[in-house]
């Protein structure tokens, strides 16, 4: 039986880690939102370089070369802020996944306590039933394991996929911006 104090520890605990979760996912908020304002802030500057550029330009030849020299650095941009982006959020599911991993450690633990001590004051003949259900609990800690681990090694191939796909489409921009060159 709980008595009030322990009650009011895991309570307390608990406010603790969801106060703890909230200023992880703020502070990943506000990651990306200073990530946007300096994207903002640069995307405005080049914006004016460009349209004065554009506004310079003397034939349509001079236009095409411009054109393709300011298409090329989108690309890689774009893809350097989805870095950016995909960083950020992997970091910050990073520290919510460990600590909920750290809460499901430590109720694995207290109610491997609680069978441990439900087990010693079990009556006489009792012992095979308390073996199953350590048995079980041993079985779904396993699967909860295999479960996490599977989870993580799916997160890691997707950014390790995310990133590929983003080095081949900036190759890609790249080698068109070359070839528009060569064309002008």
């Amino acid at each position: 039986m709980l008595t009030a104090e322990q009650f009011f520890a895991a309570h307390k605990a608990n406010v603790e880690t969801l106060f703890g979760l909230t200023t992880t996912a703020f502070q990943g908020v506000e990651k990306l939102v200073e990530l946007n304002m300096q994207v903002a802030k640069t995307a405005l500057a080049e914006a004016v370089e460009s349209t004065q550029a554009v506004l310079s330009v003397k034939d349509a030849q001079e236009l095409l070369a411009l054109q393709a020299t300011l298409l090329q650095p989108s690309a890689e941009k774009a893809a350097s802020y989805s870095r950016h982006v995909q960083e950020i959020t992997s970091s910050t599911s990073a520290e919510v996944a460990k600590a909920a991993e750290a809460q499901v450690a430590d109720a694995q633990a207290k109610f491997a306590a609680l069978v441990e001590t439900a087990a010693k004051n079990a009556p006489a003949g009792s012992e095979n039933v308390v073996a199953l259900v350590k048995n079980a609990i041993t079985t779904a800690n396993n699967a909860l394991e295999s479960v996490q681990k599977a989870g993580k090694q799916a997160a890691d191939v997707a950014a390790a996929n995310f990133q590929a796909a983003t080095n081949s489409a900036v190759k890609a921009s790249q080698t068109g911006a070359r070839a528009a060159k060569r064309a002008a």
